[in-house]
């Protein structure tokens, strides 16, 4: 059964995606939405509103164009939706913090980011 499943990975129809653009491009691609996944995490006053939204736009034409493109590109559309999800959550942080958060809010918030990690409960204890 393993050598079956290996043989099928071994093919030359398969050695030639891995050495196609249709594989790397998308591969590279992926570095976008994880670092916006990672960002998630930080402070919602470091996020770039102009940024955010070129993001939205960019991946919104590379969905399209990855299920355009003969063949379709289903990687590619793939780290295209991820990267177009986070930036939406970005987005919405952003209007969040800057549009409908008063300022005693936002220093809220900035204190939050601004604790040393030691002085954070970890969770599951009391403060």
């Amino acid at each position: 059964m393993a050598t079956k499943f290996f043989r099928q990975f071994w093919t030359k129809e398969f050695r030639t995606y891995l050495c196609s653009t249709h594989f790397w491009g998308p591969v590279a691609n992926w570095g976008l939405p994880l670092a916006a996944l990672a960002d998630l995490k930080k402070n919602p006053e470091l996020i770039s509103g102009k940024m955010t939204f070129a993001l939205l736009c960019y991946s919104a034409l590379f969905m399209r164009f990855a299920i355009r493109v003969e063949p379709r590109n289903l990687l590619l559309f793939a780290c295209h939706a991820t990267n177009e999800t986070a930036q939406a959550v970005q987005g919405i942080r952003f209007i969040d913090f800057w549009h409908i958060k008063n300022e005693d809010q936002r220093d809220k918030i900035r204190a939050r980011f601004l604790e040393p990690l030691s002085q954070i409960p970890a969770e599951g204890e009391s403060q």
